[in-house]
């Protein structure tokens, strides 16, 4: 049953500064500050759905949270020439620290922040709610704060840590490492993990639960390339029993299918009429709860990115013998000559504005179908409610098999591996393939590579899989062709934040900016 979070009326959650002057010192009595909010359950929860809110907006999740993650990765190429500025840089690796993409996505975590601080430091007057329900509250907004620091450190590496909500204009802080904000996450995930609820019923799905804490935690640990740990999280979420794949690898794209038993997390969305709520940080109770991504990826959309040409030669397909092409190569993409609007129209090169891919010698005109409203509508530019996908079990499964891979456990690891490849509407044949030997470690990681990039194709892992390898120097080509080393390991710390964060100056920006 969808929906679970509605929006919540726009929050004052900025900063109330003082003044010297007297006449400045006069404030309205009816106006809504932190100072006097949070005063009773019903407020409490307000402001923690403001940072959902924050999570879902524009300026994130519903739409620049996508294209920053997708642009950097190798999954992506451009549908034309219609590809905004900034996004081509990120996709070609010309961006700089005046970035807007970027920028954004800094600056709306930080926003997501500052809301989640404010929420926790400021909640010690509620008592009108039982304990249990005040402390899961105050976890939620602790899990979304400490997303966003795992966000901003495996992208940026060290960053400025805010522990509590600001109460100054001089409470900047300088960067901390990435050491130090990363043991941050890790304690907070730790400490959540017991408040947060295994499940919640129909009308509050969306929201943080337990086993989304210990997925985040272990995406956290394998960051730093600590599998030992990661593996423990992952098993407490695969032994839970409460989540198990999908028969049906396309249910979890669909609006029919959302919250399904793979799901992990998901950003709630929902139709409201084609009405996107531009607001940057989400604000506004009557504002419309779309995302744009249906809009900017379909074929007959905007088009904006389309699947690269490696990607699309990264699925195995027919060719001789007993070799078999993978379902999901047709359940990701859209082709010209397929079907869609529930059967009753038939795609064409031209619908689809823009580049054609070459996949093994063809050219051919090719476009995203995960996310995409096309399998139920017939218009062309459409914001809509598909929930995103933050974290499913699929992604638990191929992590399992890696950890289990670096430590030494390399049946398990195959075990593990061959379980997605088994999904009834996959149905793959099961590793060791000729194509992909397992007998060493070395080439069970390539079989790993090759299961994550088909099976978590376009939604948003690719770019973190590439900066964890690189890191952890597992990676024997680099795939990304601009990539330059002490440069891109990291994106660059944005030029507004230099510009007005009085800790942070040229000398502490990024290596090659």
């Amino acid at each position: 049953m969808k929906r679970n979070i509605i929006l919540a009326s726009t929050l004052l959650l900025g900063m109330v500064l003082s003044c010297n002057q007297d006449v400045l010192e006069k404030t309205n009595p009816n106006g809504v500050t932190v100072e006097n909010y949070y005063k009773n359950g019903a407020e409490l929860t307000s402001g923690v759905t403001s940072v959902y809110s924050m999570l879902k907006a524009n300026n994130l999740v519903a739409r620049e949270w996508f294209f920053l993650h997708d642009l950097r990765s190798d999954d992506m190429a451009a549908g034309g020439g219609q590809l905004e500025t900034p996004r081509n840089q990120l996709l070609l690796g010309t961006h700089d620290s005046g970035n807007s993409v970027m920028g954004t996505v800094w600056l709306a975590y930080y926003r997501l922040i500052h809301r989640a601080n404010s929420v926790v430091d400021n909640s010690t007057a509620v008592s009108d709610i039982p304990a249990a329900d005040k402390a899961r509250l105050l976890a939620e907004a602790r899990f979304l704060r400490a997303y966003a620091y795992y966000e901003l450190v495996s992208m940026w590496g060290g960053v400025p840590l805010y522990k509590n909500y600001v109460l100054t204009v001089d409470g900047s802080l300088p960067r901390s490492t990435d050491a130090e904000v990363y043991a941050y996450v890790v304690a907070e995930l730790k400490e959540i993990q017991d408040q947060l609820p295994a499940t919640y019923n129909a009308a509050n799905q969306g929201r943080a639960t337990k086993g989304a804490a210990q997925m985040l935690l272990a995406r956290v640990f394998m960051q730093q390339g600590d599998y030992a740990n990661a593996k423990t999280e992952l098993l407490k979420v695969y032994d839970s029993n409460l989540y198990a794949l999908v028969d049906n690898y396309n249910d979890n794209y669909l609006e029919e299918t959302e919250f399904n038993k793979e799901s992990i997390f998901e950003v709630n969305f929902y139709p409201s009429g084609g009405v996107y709520n531009w607001d940057g940080d989400g604000n506004g109770a009557t504002a419309g709860t779309e995302t744009v991504r249906t809009q900017e990826y379909s074929a007959i959309g905007w088009r904006n990115v389309i699947p690269s040409n490696g990607l699309l030669n990264e699925f195995e397909k027919t060719t001789k013998g007993d070799a078999k092409t993978d379902p999901r190569y047709e359940d990701s993409f859209y082709f010209t000559g397929e079907k869609y609007n529930n059967g009753m129209s038939t795609l064409t090169d031209g619908q689809q504005n823009g580049s054609s891919s070459v996949v093994d010698g063809v050219t051919k005109k090719v476009s995203w179908q995960k996310y995409s409203l096309m399998y139920k509508m017939n218009e062309s530019f459409l914001t809509g409610g598909i929930n995103q996908r933050i974290m499913r079990f699929a992604e638990t499964i191929l992590s399992l098999a890696e950890v289990e891979n670096e430590l030494g456990n390399i049946p398990q690891a195959i075990k593990y591996l061959n379980m997605t490849r088994a999904r009834k509407s996959v149905s793959m044949p099961a590793y060791p393939t000729a194509k992909y030997p397992v007998t060493t470690k070395d080439q069970v990681f390539a079989a790993i590579m090759h299961e994550r990039r088909v099976e978590l194709s376009g939604e948003q892992i690719r770019n973190r899989d590439i900066l964890r390898w690189r890191k952890n120097g597992k990676l024997k080509t680099e795939p990304i062709a601009y990539f330059q080393a002490k440069k891109h390991e990291l994106l660059p710390i944005p030029q507004q934040e230099v510009d007005n964060n009085a800790k942070i100056d040229a000398k502490d920006q990024n290596p090659g900016y």
